[in-house]
């Protein structure tokens, strides 16, 4: 008599016989009809490979996370833009994903050069020791240390004095044996100086 069935050892499957899960490209089509489980399966397979791209790019980890999950938030809802014919999924991803990395990048720096530019603007028409104060703000002082090096002798010890110690102009005349006027004059110089060197333009 035959051995009942469920006593019976399973027989191993062939590994060539094993059922393929699906790919990236058909979790795509089943992803733009709102298939929640195929962006789960989908997200698993891609963020790693996005997370990599971007952090290259924007090298920031914090801000390569958030830019990760922006790519992946986009892949779900313009899903239905995706054609297997353009290429594969991943591909398709990774361009997404570039894009973004590259105009977290640019916004970076647009808005870092935006900031010194509002600096300098504020910095017009205001009294020089306000200047100083907003230039030492912004900058590092390691590198307003290497450009007061460009300025003159005589334009150096006015911003030092002015800038560094507190002297108010008719001190620093009084110090320097100079009319105010000339003092007044060597710190606008000394501050047109400073602003080339560091590359700000106004």
């Amino acid at each position: 008599m035959d051995e009942p069935a469920r006593s019976r050892p399973l027989a191993p499957v062939p590994s060539d016989e094993v059922p393929a899960g699906p790919t990236a490209e058909e979790l795509m089509v089943r992803v733009a009809k709102g298939d929640e489980r195929a962006f789960e399966l989908l997200y698993d397979q891609f963020s790693g490979p996005i997370f990599g791209l971007v952090r290259r790019i924007v090298r920031d980890a914090a801000q390569s996370e958030e830019v990760a999950q922006e790519v992946l938030v986009e892949l779900w809802r313009t899903a239905t833009r995706y054609s297997p014919e353009k290429g594969s999924a991943l591909n398709w991803a990774m361009t997404l994903a570039h894009r973004r990395a590259v105009d977290r990048v640019r916004s970076a720096r647009a808005s870092t050069e935006r900031e010194q530019k509002a600096t300098f603007e504020a910095a017009r028409g205001r009294p020089f020791d306000e200047v100083a104060e907003s230039v030492t703000a912004r900058l590092e002082r390691s590198q307003v240390r290497k450009c007061l090096s460009f300025l003159t002798d005589l334009q150096r010890e006015s911003v030092l004095l002015a800038y560094y110690q507190g002297y108010t102009y008719r001190e620093v005349a009084e110090v320097l044996s100079t009319p105010q006027g000339t003092i007044k004059t060597r710190l606008r110089d000394g501050l047109i100086r400073l602003r080339d060197c560091l590359g700000v333009t106004a």
